[in-house]
């Protein structure tokens, strides 16, 4: 399954610069592995150690948080919109 995955701005250095790639895999977990593999370092960013989405970083999938479907085993179709979005904090 390929899908469109948005990269946000603090994220895009880590993919040479681009807005958003194409991912494949049937998963979201699986998508980002796919990434993993053409831009090493990328998951670490948005995975913790433990294997789960970091705190401050929330994946949607069309427009759902995919923290209240399956997590990194949320099933992706062909044609999906995958946004990754790290918390910014300022003051």
């Amino acid at each position: 399954m390929a899908a469109e995955v948005r990269i946000p701005s603090l994220l895009r250095g880590q993919v040479g610069g681009s807005r958003s790639i194409q991912a494949s895999g049937p998963t979201v977990g699986h998508a980002l592995d796919d990434i993993e593999a053409r831009f090493p370092g990328f998951k670490e960013r948005v995975i913790d150690p433990n294997g789960t989405i970091k705190q401050f970083v929330s994946i949607f999938i069309n427009g759902e948080d995919v923290r209240y479907i399956q997590s990194l085993d949320t099933p992706l179709q062909d044609g999906d919109q995958v946004s990754i979005l790290p918390a910014v904090a300022g003051g």
